[in-house]
This record gives structure tokens, sequence and C-alpha cells, in this order.
């Protein structure tokens, strides 16, 4: 009985060991599964993935990848590993469901030798979360999205219209007059004022950003990020650094003007309300509001209410000139829409579906923020099978969701009707996501929007737009030129008055 009893204690000794040796190999399995990186392109020695990724348009070599490694992948640009997101499912999971995990700012060089930390974009941690916070109480105070910042617009809409006019029909280059007129509306809620066209020292500001947007997204600056120690030994970051400088001299000046004259009883502008905030933290030594974050929160919000929306602009009056039966449309519901002699409103938009669809093509369309800008884990990550280890740099690539096949019906032609439903009434879509999403989108979304509505139609309100005597609407070209924020390429146009 003993050796039966013994027999049956073996066997279940047996069958229990085995039990728990196969759970544990399905745990240490299933763990396996789920730390390992995305999949990716092999490496080389030291340039990594450089072979395969094209440096003037990385973002349709990322494209290519995502198609063969899926939405989560790997990237080697030289000796710096990299996950790429792709997709609106993707992307969104990322930066909303999972907004903690992926809501650093990543350390790229170029950026941290150019800030240092400071500002708003390229900041971290509690710096980054208090400018922010102090930024959009700011904007939101001077009227963003709101009657007050409605108005700047509408009285920068009329220079605008005056100098297009001044043109009387003939071919002129509109990059530098739509870049003044949209960097005036930020400058008036920064100083408190507007700048005259021809002032020189506002046309330097506008033409050295302008210059650095380019810059930035060169390959031999894309090359410094990877090989910082490299790049420094053979100056490629010179220009932009010697460009960063004269930015900040010239806003500096501002700023200082601004604290000679300083009233707590008169704000007019984000400076004077960033000088009382340092006014109330005297006595915090621990203060982030200090005059580097001044300065750099100031260059930030230049940068970006300057070349975003008046890039934006340029795309929307040449794909005019390349489809005018669409600008024919536009101007139809215009005229239905605003009586003759007003300005647009804000409030037209509701009334008018076919303009705010065809705005909001140009924005998914024109892509001109295709990488995003990078983010990085705070953690170790998992996600979607995957473990992205702390600090690794993130792309939520906004190509990849702007032109997601699975989102738009024909996502790489223009088409207004994406945002247009059955009806013909304006249909909001989930994918548009040109300002980025979750806790570092754009903190000027609504201030851009109303840009962009009230500036373009009051502009096909009041000209038709052509191409130059002898260019066909076929000889236009769609493709952008190379550069951080993708741009046009340089074009003219003629603007024929509306009579």
């Amino acid at each position: 009985m003993n050796l039966v009893t013994n027999f049956v204690s073996a066997d279940l000794l047996v069958y229990f060991t085995t039990c728990v040796v196969f759970v544990f190999y399905l745990l240490n399995g299933s763990k396996k599964s789920v730390v390992k990186m995305p999949p990716g392109p092999r490496p080389l020695p030291l340039i990594g993935n450089l072979n395969v990724v094209d440096l003037k348009k990385p973002f349709q070599s990322l494209m290519e990848l995502a198609e063969k490694y899926g939405d989560v992948f790997t990237v080697h640009f030289g000796p710096k590993k990299m996950v790429v997101l792709a997709g609106y499912k993707t992307v969104k999971d990322a930066l909303v469901t999972q907004a903690d995990d992926f809501g650093e700012r990543a350390d790229m060089p170029i950026f941290a030798k150019i800030t240092k930390g400071n500002g708003i974009v390229f900041s971290h941690g509690d710096s980054w979360r208090i400018m922010r916070r102090f930024t959009l109480s700011t904007l939101r105070d001077f009227g963003m999205g709101k009657k007050t910042v409605e108005s700047r617009i509408q009285d920068e809409l009329k220079p605008l219209l005056k100098n297009f006019k001044s043109h009387n029909g003939k071919p002129f280059d509109p990059k530098i007059i739509l870049n003044s007129a949209v960097s005036n509306v930020i400058c008036s809620i920064i100083f408190g004022k507007r700048f005259e066209y021809d002032d020189p020292t506002f046309l330097t500001l506008i033409q050295v950003m302008s210059e650095n947007a380019k810059l930035l997204g060169t390959p031999k600056l894309l090359l410094y990020n990877f090989y910082p120690v490299l790049g420094s030994i053979f100056g490629a970051d010179k220009r932009v650094i010697r460009n960063v400088d004269l930015l900040k001299s010239l806003l500096m000046k501002y700023i200082e003007e601004h604290r000679e004259e300083f009233n707590a009883n008169n704000i007019t502008g984000y400076i004077d309300a960033f000088l009382l905030k340092q006014e109330q933290e005297l006595s915090n030594s621990d203060t982030y509001f200090h005059d580097e974050n001044l300065l750099y929160s100031v260059l930030d919000l230049f940068a970006a209410g300057t070349e975003t929306s008046s890039t934006t602009l340029r795309w929307g009056l040449l794909l005019m000139m390349k489809y005018p039966d669409i600008q024919k449309r536009i101007q139809e519901e215009i005229r239905a829409c605003i009586k003759p002699g007003q300005l647009p409103t804000a409030e037209d938009r509701r009334r008018m579906p076919y303009t705010d669809a065809v705005i909001h093509e140009i924005q998914r369309f024109a892509n001109i923020v295709p990488l995003n800008v990078s983010h990085m884990t705070v953690k170790d990550v998992y996600f979607r099978g995957f473990c992205i280890p702390k600090g690794t740099e993130v792309i939520p690539m906004l190509t990849s969701v702007l032109y997601d096949k699975t989102q738009w019906e024909t996502p790489d032609r223009f088409n207004p009707h994406h945002f247009l439903d059955a009806n013909g009434k304006f249909a909001k879509r989930d994918a548009f996501m040109p300002f980025s999403t979750g806790r570092r989108a754009c903190v000027g979304e609504s201030l851009a929007k109303m840009e962009l509505f009230l500036f373009f139609t009051g502009l096909l309100q009041k000209f038709t737009f052509r191409p130059p005597t002898g260019i066909t609407e076929d000889d236009l070209s769609l493709k952008s030129d190379i550069g951080f924020i993708l741009n046009p390429l340089p074009y003219t146009l003629c603007a024929i008055p509306n009579y």
C-alpha cells in the first residue's frame, strides 16, 4: 500500500512539477515577447540605418519603413536609436491614451544647445509645465480664441489686402508679406504692438527665423543631431547658432524696453505679464520666471506664431491656383455669406462649410511638420507588445496620421470632401491633427485656426489668384522644399481684384 501511495505521490509530484515548469515557461515566454524592442531594419556599424533614409525627406523614408515593419518600429540614425510611431490609432494611443509615458520632449542636441532647456517647446519637467500653463493662461487673457484676437487679425488683414492690391495684378512672391502679416498678430500679443511691413528690425527677425526653419531640416543639421561631436568639429551648427544669437539680441532689446517702461497697472502683452509674474515671485529663489525662460518663451512664440500659419497660407494660395474650380466655389460661398465691404468674422465659418473644409484640407495636405517634434519616454514603456526603454527618442509621425490610408479616402490627393458629409456640411475628422495632440500639442492652435480662416477668406473675398502668364495649373509643383517646416517651392502669383 505504501508502495502504491509512494508511486502515486511521485507521479503527482512529477505532474505538479511539470505544470509549474510549464506555467513558468509560459510566463517567462510571455514576458520575453512583451519586453522586446520594436522591429526595424538591421543597423550597420556607425551609420545605423542612414543607408535607407533620405535625409532630405526623412518622413518619406520612414513612411516606406512603416509599410514594411508596422506601426511601431525602431530605426537607427547613426548611433542614435529611435522608435517611430505611424498611423492615427498608434499616435493617438501614445500621445493621448498613454500621455504620461510619452509626454517628455526628446533631448535633441541642436535644440538643447540653442535653448538650454528654457522656453516652452523644448523644456522639460516642472519648467515646461509651469511655462506652458502660464503661456496658455496669458494667451487667453489677451484674447486667444476670443473676439479680442479676432479684431487683431482683422486689423492686420487690412494692410495685407492693401499690399496685395499694390501689385496691380502683376506677379509677386507672397512669402515675406504673408510672414509679416501673420507675425504681426503674435507680435501684438507678445509686445503689445504691431510693426510696419518695411520696419528693418522686423524684417530681419522674420527673414532670420525663416532661414532657421529651413536650416534645421537640412541633412547637415540632422546629422549634427545624430553625431553632435563631429557636427561641432565641422561647424554644422554655426549658421543656426549665429542666427539664434541675432534673434536673441533683437528680442532682448524689446524686452529691456518693456522692463524700463513697465507699469503693473498697464499690462500690454505677454512680456509685461511675464515681468509682472517675476515681480510677484521675487521672494521665490526657485522660481522658473527668470530672464532665460522669458527670452526663450518669447522666441518660441514668435517662431511658432510666424512660420506655421504663414506657410499654410502660402500652400493655400498655391493650391487655389492649382485648382481654380475650388477657388471659384469658395468665392461663391463668400459672396453668399458675407456682405460686400464687410471683413470676414470667426462667426462666418459656421455658415461656410465648404471654405472651412478647404482650409482643413490645406492643413492636412500641406503636412508642414511631417515628423512632429520628437518626444521621449519617461520610463520603460510597454506599448503594442513592445518595451520602449526609458529615455528613448520617439517620433510620433504626423505624416502617417494626415496621410493614413485607413482614415482618408484619397490621402495622396487634395480633396476638400474629406471634411464634408453627404449633405455638404462640415465633418470633423479624428485623424486631423496638424497641431499634434496630447500634452505637447501646439499652445497656439485656436489662434492659428482663427488666423487661417480670416486671412484666407479675406484674401479670396478680394482677389482671384492665378499663375503668371505662360504658366498653367499643370506647371505648378506641389512638391515641398527641404526644411524642418515644409514650405512650398518658391513661386509667384497674380492677385486679380474681384470687382
